[in-house]
């Protein structure tokens, strides 16, 4: 079973100004996969408590897969992505292209996400917009491979490739 951190970044939403409903569409994608939310939080657009969070559940191996939503436009505030880039070790560059990718048969503002995916020892993370139109859309684009990239990462998966389709 894979264990899912979800943080929303929103100031708004910190404070208990406005309701967290991209988070909750996070929360009801994940389960309806049989996945568990471990742990579920709101932090204010600061790029030192939104990477010292991601942090500490990767460090402690709390979860297995980290989802984001917010802080991932153009804001003054929207620091998300550079929060995350402090701290993976590696960057998995195919999930935000995919994402970007399907968001933009959809609406061409897509183009101007900025949302990162990275892995910080054994956990996965994913940025993922702050709407929660965007949220859905992009997660229903990746959700499938997740769980493949995420065995390999815990070494209960082995072969990348596809089985190839027979004509």
């Amino acid at each position: 079973m894979i264990k899912v951190g979800i943080i929303t970044a929103s100031d708004k939403g910190s404070r208990g100004e406005r309701e967290d409903r991209s988070g909750e569409v996070i929360k009801e994608m994940v389960t309806a996969k049989g996945w568990q939310v471990i742990d579920y939080v709101i932090l204010p657009d600061e790029r030192d408590q939104l990477s010292q969070k991601m942090k500490t559940w990767c460090d402690t191996g709390h979860v297995d897969l980290i989802l984001t939503t917010g802080g991932t436009g153009f804001s003054k505030r929207d620091c998300t992505p550079e929060a995350t880039l402090d701290i993976i070790e590696k960057q998995v560059p195919g999930i935000p292209e995919a994402m970007r990718y399907h968001s933009l048969q959809i609406t061409p503002r897509a183009m101007l996400s900025r949302s990162v995916a990275g892995i910080r020892q054994d956990t996965l993370i994913v940025n993922l917009p702050g709407s929660p139109k965007a949220v859905r859309e992009n997660l229903e684009s990746i959700l499938g491979s997740l769980e493949h990239g995420i065995g390999i990462l815990k070494g209960s998966a082995s072969e990348c490739a596809m089985p190839e389709h027979k004509h």
